[in-house]
């Protein structure tokens, strides 16, 4: 089932990308757009909403040249903005409902973009890159396409997107997190990953044109991108009731099983459904080569390609079975040790204590499981997304370039205490719901558990 663009969910939210540097003749404004969700909508109303976006982003240069514009808060829509490379920019056009679950924090908005950008560089390159090869813009607009909507498809809650909201506040994108998962998930999320690391190197060795990592990414953004990526698609590809298990592949099972298990439940192919669906498509006839590694119900497919330099079925199982064999044991000794410690989905679940800890230096992140995060109250959740705009907002004062120390606690209406402390690059954010009524009480519960879980990093002292 695709995404719907008519009264529902393409008001509830635009998303565009578009070039500065193009469309700024009359007659040939079309030029700048590079992508529109919903792509359906009149190209006069697309026009409009770059256009207005284009106003905003050169009036707020007046008056901070230095720092582009973030966001723009309307009666009835909030405008995110994010400059991904410079004259690039993607804006996010989400509408204000106060009477829903609808209760935004612009940063995280800003980070689903972010995202976006960052994992289409790492399998396609820079936009800019894509935009000088083929000035007509016919192939950066085709492979921005279907990226974008393949990655929106996990958003898609039905017919709707769900964009992170209020009840999000203790996670962080763009950070590695430390996931917490069952013992036979752990065991079958690392034989996936196994398999799958080899898979990839055949996908980029011997496909050319395949879906292989882009070049030009630091170690750091590539550690946290490919770490999303795993989170988007290899995880899931393991969990998924359709994949043999990694007990049964070891038995015996050798034979080339590459369609099953690869499609999520309840995505189905979003931007194929969506392209051909829409007479309107700027894409229809694109005749332009492109690869699709977000795409749920293609990624098996793609992987069956990168076997193509082997000798037919025959030796695509002989490859298979050297890899179960070269694995076999590791996930031994991954099993046995799953087997004496493994802490379960709880791993990192502390008694009393809601967090969320992000060391900004390493880009790593550590909470409470998202089970007990549950358990809070909607008002706590609310007040937290809050606090936590505060601290964005806190942030985006100190120009000085030097990290801030800083602390918030405030007092929620059902008597929660939410808490926010920030020291040399270092986040916590605590909700304590079952806390005594005093400040101190609240301060003292956020200091035992700086030192005991946090190396004493948060303590006052």
């Amino acid at each position: 089932m695709g995404l719907t663009s008519g009264n529902d969910a393409g008001e509830a939210m635009k998303l565009c990308v578009f070039d500065l540097r193009r469309g700024q003749t009359e007659g040939q404004e079309l030029d700048k757009i590079l992508f529109f969700y919903p792509a359906d909508l009149p190209l006069s109303t697309q026009l409009s909403v770059i256009g207005l976006s284009e106003g905003l982003i050169t009036f707020t240069r007046i008056f901070s040249p230095d720092a582009p514009c973030e966001v723009i808060e309307a009666e009835m829509h909030s405008h995110v903005f994010y400059e991904a490379e410079p004259d690039i920019w993607m804006v996010m056009v989400v509408e204000k409902d106060k009477d829903s679950e609808a209760i935004w924090r612009v940063d995280a908005l800003r980070r689903v973009l972010k995202e976006a950008h960052s994992l289409f560089v790492m399998f396609h390159g820079l936009v800019r890159a894509l935009v000088d090869r083929e000035p007509t813009g016919g192939l950066v607009r085709t492979h921005l396409y279907y990226f974008i909507m393949d990655f929106l498809s996990d958003f898609s809650m039905g017919k709707k997107l769900q964009l992170p909201n209020f009840r999000d506040s203790l996670k962080e994108r763009g950070t590695v997190q430390m996931l917490t998962v069952g013992r036979e998930a752990a065991i079958e999320v690392q034989s996936v990953r196994i398999m799958c690391g080899e898979h990839t190197l055949l996908l980029t060795d011997h496909v050319p044109g395949s879906a292989g990592f882009h070049k030009s990414f630091s170690c750091m953004i590539d550690t946290v991108n490919l770490f999303t990526y795993a989170v988007l698609r290899l995880t899931p590809l393991a969990l998924s009731s359709g994949v043999s298990s990694w007990s049964y592949s070891r038995k015996g099972n050798t034979a080339c099983n590459t369609s099953s298990g690869a499609v999520l439940a309840n995505s189905g192919p979003v931007a194929d459904q969506y392209y051909n669906s829409h007479d309107t498509s700027p894409l229809r006839n694109h005749g332009y080569p492109f690869v699709r590694p977000l795409q749920h119900s293609k990624w098996s497919k793609e992987g069956r390609l990168s076997f193509s330099s082997v000798n037919g079925e025959q030796g695509i199982a002989m490859v298979k079975q050297q890899i179960l064999e070269n694995a076999s044991l590791k996930m031994f000794k991954v099993e046995e040790k799953l087997s004496r410690g493994w802490g379960g989905e709880n791993a990192y679940h502390v008694s009393g204590y809601r967090y969320l800890l992000v060391d900004g230096d390493r880009c790593i992140s550590r909470a409470s499981p998202p089970g007990k995060v549950t358990t809070l109250t909607k008002e706590s959740l609310v007040a937290l997304s809050k606090l936590r705009e505060e601290v964005d907002s806190e942030k985006d004062r100190d120009n000085s370039g030097c990290e801030k120390d800083l602390e918030m606690c405030i007092r929620a209406k059902n008597n929660a205490w939410l808490i926010a402390r920030l020291t040399r690059g270092k986040e916590l954010y605590m909700v304590l719901e079952k806390a005594n009524e005093t400040l101190l009480y609240a301060s003292d519960a956020v200091e035992k558990f700086s030192d005991r879980y946090c190396n004493g990093a948060f303590s006052l002292d």
